[in-house]
């Protein structure tokens, strides 16, 4: 159990630092080409990761698969020593629930499919297209996506996109959705024999509080949580106080963290899971324990360094 009173990150020493960046794995990079203003391109953030050690990165972009420029780079960078993975985000840019789309990207070995966020109902409705996730110039106003009918029941055009995930073993995360909706989003999937399911940034965009982990455990899901939420950038919305709240909540086998990051005037994807882990070892949580939040839970997750069709 983490110390009462925590340390500063400061403390840490760098070389403990740097030993558990040694096969940590990310998969929430926001890097480039993208309509937004971004510190790293693709290449870039691969060979930074190379650097550090890191076992794997995944790339996101809210408007583009990135699996076909994770089969481009895969070879030509292999000696970076880090797996680049992709994913896809149902948003207006992608057709929205579009099970072709979702079909394309997992025959071209996507890990992780989200759900709507900057398309998302609930993510318009919060304004973050107009502060946050901000294009580089104006873009076409988003239709807003919600995976419930007034009813409250699941859309009928989401449930291919369950068997498909299901079927590939992907990663399904509820994107940008509001926490009500994951709710009926996730016990549909699980239904429908989705084994590998994910909630990032529970706080924020989502509306979650730390009493819905339980539930959320209860339905298999992973909670993600963005380092740059949490550590000195201008993302930071969280304290310390807070992040020890959810990770206790979730328990250290259940939480792991992405950088969320790749976005300029930011710390890069590396330098903010580098900050993430100090912040975690400050609260006093153990060596072990940090390397799970930042390495090894991610790659159960996603089935890296195993035979993901046979993974549990």
């Amino acid at each position: 159990m983490p110390q009462s009173e925590p340390t500063p990150p400061s403390a840490v020493p760098d070389s403990v630092v740097d030993n558990l960046m040694r096969g940590a794995v990310d998969l929430h990079v926001h890097s480039g080409p993208s309509v937004m203003p971004r510190l790293v391109d693709h290449i870039a953030a691969l060979e930074e990761a190379g650097a550090a050690g890191m076992r794997a990165v995944l790339f996101k972009d809210h408007y583009y698969p990135t699996a076909p420029i994770v089969a481009l780079i895969r070879e030509r960078h292999a000696g970076t020593g880090v797996e680049p993975l992709g994913g896809l985000v149902l948003n207006n840019a992608m057709g929205g629930f579009n099970p072709y789309a979702v079909e394309h990207a997992l025959k071209l070995g996507t890990r992780i499919v989200w759900m709507p966020t900057v398309s998302a109902a609930n993510h318009i409705r919060e304004g973050h297209n107009k502060t946050l996730l901000v294009a580089k110039s104006a873009m076409r106003k988003p239709t807003a996506l919600t995976v419930v009918d007034p009813h409250g029941d699941l859309v009928p055009e989401v449930i291919p996109i369950l068997e498909l995930v299901a079927e590939y073993d992907a990663v399904l995360s509820c994107g940008h959705l509001h926490i009500s909706e994951a709710w009926v989003l996730f016990e549909e999937a699980k239904k429908r024999g989705c084994k590998r399911l994910l909630v990032n940034h529970p706080p924020y965009t989502v509306g979650a509080v730390p009493k819905d982990v339980e539930r959320l455990l209860d339905l298999g899901v992973m909670i993600e949580h963005s380092a740059c939420l949490f550590v000195d950038c201008r993302f930071k919305t969280y304290s310390a106080a807070q992040l020890r709240e959810w990770i206790d909540a979730a328990g250290v086998a259940n939480t792991f963290f992405g950088s969320d990051l790749g976005q300029i005037d930011c710390p890069s994807p590396v330098e903010g899971m580098r900050m993430i882990a100090r912040t975690c070892l400050s609260l006093g949580y153990s060596i072990d324990e940090v390397r799970q939040m930042i390495s090894t839970n991610a790659m159960r997750l996603a089935g890296i360094g195993a035979n993901v069709a046979a993974a549990a």
